[in-house]
């Protein structure tokens, strides 16, 4: 019986010798990243552990996406590289078997009403215009109820660090829309845009506020380009996203400091908005819009007139702009040569690009640049 108890208590001292805490190994160096790894040459390569997979694919880019067979290795890792691809950002996903897969040692992704992808971000020598190199400046989220929708919604505003350095100082404010499938967070978590008005502001742009709400009716597409979500959406604006913006910040409260803008559907809100409530605005811009590239669209279903006299005496600055691998793209050349021809004053960009964030990232570096200008 002794023996046996000898036994117990060693056996017991071995079993909590064997479960004691140890921190030995955390302090290793950190594994060579695995997927994706960005050469200093601009190559990317991706990586994904499928060891049964019988095909993998690698869909790299937005508009114009590069579908490119992966490789797989003796340890079942499939390996693909692109490139070499200009600093920016990109998304991406893997086709294993015909099924799209996230890249899940990735955290960064590309998310709206649904997630999209990964995202992949490329540095060069000189800094990016959504690249974030200077500090102070912060994006606040606020919550407040939709009179127009009777439910809560969030909005996110971006306020300059000057803000905070010249305390007697107001300010003007930009109401900043998202496209469809995107919400109150994607111009700031998808394009930067916090980096993008603090490098604006640092290279001469108006220091400005910039509020950016939810675009969105129903959790549909379609719902904010209906002309009934738009009327719901421009109730909202006025009626609550304002008022809660003039009453929280020192903004000033004059229409010549208020400027609207927005791309793809936000685009199409942002136009018929702003030129709806000429009281209130003196800038709209739209970036991309699918509505406006309709050239069977009649816009007075929106309740837009067209009038030269009242939009050229009201705005100081209408831009107009689309990437010209857009499939949007001609009916934006035509709508543009629309307002030529009704003698409205605007501007009408472009640049190399589909509907696609880099896009709308430079359109809203520049119609920042342009607008509270004296």
């Amino acid at each position: 019986m002794k023996n046996i108890l000898t036994l117990l208590v060693l056996f017991c001292a071995m079993t909590l010798q064997a479960q004691t805490f140890s921190t030995a190994g955390w302090w290793a160096p950190s594994a060579p990243k695995f997927s994706p790894v960005v050469g200093e040459d601009g190559m990317i390569t991706f990586r994904l552990r499928a060891p049964k997979a019988r095909q993998v694919k690698l869909a790299f880019g937005e508009g114009d996406v590069l579908v490119k067979e992966m490789t797989q290795r003796p340890d079942g890792v499939w390996e693909a590289t692109v490139g070499p691809v200009a600093p920016g950002e990109y998304e991406y996903k893997f086709e294993v078997d015909g099924l799209k897969v996230l890249d899940y040692g990735n955290p960064s992704v590309k998310a709206g009403t649904e997630i999209y992808g990964n995202t992949v971000e490329v540095f060069g020598s000189e800094p990016r215009i959504d690249e974030r190199r200077l500090t102070g400046s912060e994006v606040d989220v606020i919550s407040y109820r939709s009179s127009a929708l009777g439910t809560y919604r969030r909005v996110c505003v971006y306020v300059p660090a000057v803000y905070y350095e010249q305390p007697k100082r107001k300010y003007p404010v930009l109401y900043l829309r998202h496209g469809g499938g995107d919400h109150e967070r994607s111009w700031w978590e998808s394009a930067h845009a916090d980096a993008i008005l603090d490098n604006a502001i640092a290279s001469g742009a108006e220091p400005m506020l910039v509020v950016m709400t939810n675009g969105l009716t129903d959790g549909s597409w379609a719902g904010g380009s209906t002309p009934e979500g738009i009327a719901l959406l421009e109730q909202e604006l006025l009626q609550d996203v304002i008022p809660l913006v003039e009453k929280r910040y020192r903004v000033k409260k004059d229409r010549q400091s208020r400027a609207i803008a927005g791309l793809s559907m936000g685009g199409g809100q942002a136009f018929v908005i702003g030129l709806n409530n000429l009281d209130k605005f003196a800038w709209v811009g739209e970036f991309s819009s699918g509505l406006l590239s309709d050239v069977a669209l009649d816009l007075g279903t929106y309740g837009v007139s067209l009038d030269a006299s009242r939009i050229n005496g009201a705005l100081n600055l209408l831009w107009i702009s689309c990437g010209t691998e857009d499939e949007r793209w001609e009916g934006h050349r035509a709508f543009s040569a629309k307002l030529d021809s009704l003698g409205i004053a605007h501007a009408f960009e472009s640049a190399p690009y589909a509907h696609e964030w880099q896009f709308w990232r430079e359109q809203l570096y520049a119609f920042a640049g342009r607008i509270f200008k004296k």
